[in-house]
């Protein structure tokens, strides 16, 4: 099985937490990442696969520039103050129909016929 790398994007409780956490996972290649942070491209050269952050602890627009150039990157900005989390994706998706963005926003998940091709992600 492949692992998947996930960066941790910060130095708050909550990111030490989920470190912890995710130490049960052996799917799971963890990074973390404290100030100062890297540049967008030495971001990229780690090919993340997801970058968790503490949305308390601001927006951070290295990893936010990566959507555009990485289609299977996943954000998630977790807010422990409200026990939620915030989803952005690197997704691409090719001519939508008016059909296909209601599709989109019933059921969150695009169907395969307008994921852009090479960006297809099996489940």
């Amino acid at each position: 099985m492949e692992k998947r790398r996930v960066v941790l994007y910060g130095k708050s409780v909550i990111l030490g937490t989920l470190r912890a956490s995710f130490q049960r996972y052996p799917d799971l290649e963890v990074l973390s990442l404290s100030p100062p942070f890297p540049s967008a491209q030495e971001l990229g050269a780690l090919a993340p696969d997801v970058i968790l952050f503490d949305m308390e602890t601001g927006r951070p627009e290295a990893a936010f520039s990566l959507l555009g150039t990485c289609p299977g990157l996943l954000l998630i900005g977790v807010d422990p103050s409200t026990n939620q989390a915030l989803l952005w994706s690197g997704r691409q998706l090719r001519e939508l129909s008016t059909q296909d963005l209601v599709k989109l926003m019933n059921e969150g998940e695009p169907s395969a016929s307008i994921l852009q091709e090479g960006n297809r992600t099996d489940a």
